[in-house]
């Protein structure tokens, strides 16, 4: 085999800086599984259809799966001459099993090459993505389960707002995980269509079977147009960004915990495997895990914005801009994967001060609402009671008082349409369970949401 695949069109080698520049192999070379299972289809393909002989076909399976036990037990080489994975399995192969291994490249181009491999490597990684994100949403609900009579103050503006149950608070991202469930299974479906065959750009003059090699390698059907199909980065720009919305509900999870354990909530404390200390401080104990799910947010929004920069203006069909697709595809994977798994393996963990959330929903004036809402049911309308209840709130707080300590008699000087009957319906537990709404904080509504969802978890499992 010689030294470079298109060596016959050239009359000079390539230089050692260009050979550096363009080698790809440290980071595609994680593709190699997905490399040789595809050439190994292909090669059967080419034998059923007569191209090869079924001793070549078998001689070169043989060839390609020594190649792999090499590579997952260290002894493969690596060498920048060879730029990538493909190249690399090719002139081993070329070299154990001699000329019979340069068949294996007919009606194929690394062009499709690739797309194979990188539609096969991200099929199954996506996979894993989405059990790991039911394995989160269990742990999610289990921490629900032990938390239906909690309750903690829930806020807008990062202000008091009303009381909720912290198993509500919980379900919420539930929700948010779900559809990244969701995205995720819908992205499947574009990724999991099958490319080879298209060859370079045009199709191939050999009279291949692309249906049979789809079903060697468990694709449900093959790309349409051959162009397109080399051409192709969508489905991996469709990935990472579903991957960037999930960082957005991991990150925004995340700032949650971190106010939640700071000295000035104390609403939860971080398990202490899952925590840091300070190099000078003594009695630091710093959310890091949560902060850096935070911040790794950020990555996976770069990466989503690398791709999309490269992609947009490349014309058809393939260009070697694509070779920087892998890096930003992995990265996304390998940071989304990291913190479904530590978030799966820190939840089950924290400890819930159930006692001083209570205390923290007590205070605050957070059943302002439920004394307008008194008034209103009495009769009055509510921009009327909206503004009888601010009063009073006023007036409670002249005088250091939360709404319910106040004397009837003090409540009664905004309107006599007040009786013994509202102290009734500001205690946080009042509040929670009159929110009957679908959807809302009631604490009917939310053991039926657990359940629900406990039943929806048990036929995805």
């Amino acid at each position: 085999m010689s030294d470079k695949p298109w060596d016959g069109r050239f009359s000079q080698k390539t230089d050692k800086i260009v050979e550096a520049f363009t080698s790809s192999i440290m980071v595609d070379k994680r593709l190699y599984a997905h490399d040789i299972e595809g050439s190994i289809a292909h090669s059967r393909m080419l034998a059923n259809v007569s191209i090869i002989t079924g001793e070549e076909a078998s001689l070169i399976e043989k060839g390609l799966l020594k190649i792999e036990k090499d590579i997952e037990s260290g002894k493969f080489e690596y060498d920048d001459s060879l730029e990538d994975i493909h190249m690399h399995i090719e002139s081993r192969l070329a070299k154990d099993i001699g000329k019979v291994a340069l068949k294996l490249h007919t009606a194929r181009s690394r062009n499709d090459q690739v797309a194979l491999d990188v539609r096969m490597y991200l099929r199954d990684e996506v996979n894993k993505i989405i059990s790991g994100l039911i394995e989160l949403r269990k742990v999610i609900i289990d921490l629900c389960a032990k938390n239906t009579d909690t309750i903690m103050p829930g806020y807008t503006h990062l202000q008091k707002a009303q009381p909720v149950l912290f198993s509500h608070h919980l379900m919420a991202y539930y929700e948010m995980f779900l559809r990244d469930t969701e995205r995720m299974r819908d992205c499947f479906k574009r990724i999991n269509v099958m490319p080879l065959g298209s060859a370079a750009l045009a199709g191939t003059t050999y009279p291949i079977d692309r249906n049979y090699t789809a079903k060697l390698l468990g694709f449900p059907k093959v790309t349409a147009n051959s162009m397109d199909s080399v051409a192709d980065r969508d489905f991996i720009i469709e990935f990472i960004s579903s991957a960037a919305i999930c960082m957005v509900h991991f990150s925004r999870f995340s700032e949650d915990l971190i106010i939640w354990s700071s000295y000035e909530f104390g609403f939860i404390e971080l398990p202490d495997a899952f925590a840091t200390g300070s190099s000078i401080m003594p009695q630091k104990k710093n959310p890091d895990v949560c902060e850096l799910v935070r911040g790794k947010s950020g990555r996976i929004f770069g990466d989503l914005i690398s791709m999309l920069t490269i992609m947009k203006s490349l014309p058809l069909s393939y260009n070697r801009d694509m070779q920087e697709d892998k890096i930003a595809m992995f990265d996304a994977v390998d940071t989304l994967t990291a913190c479904i798994e530590v978030y799966t393996r820190m939840l089950p963990e924290l400890k819930i001060n159930k006692e001083v959330m209570l205390k923290a929903s007590s205070s605050g004036f957070l059943n302002a609402t439920d004394l307008a809402d008194y008034l209103t049911i009495k009769g009055m309308p509510f921009r009327e009671a909206h503004s009888c209840a601010g009063k009073a709130v006023a007036f409670a707080l002249k005088k250091g008082k939360e709404l319910h300590e106040l004397s009837l008699d003090e409540i009664k000087t905004f309107s006599n349409l007040f009786s013994d009957d509202v102290f009734e319906v500001l205690t946080p537990a009042s509040m929670i369970n009159r929110r009957k709404s679908s959807g809302g904080t009631a604490t009917g509504n939310v053991l039926a949401a657990i359940k629900k969802a406990k039943k929806d978890i048990a036929k995805e499992a």
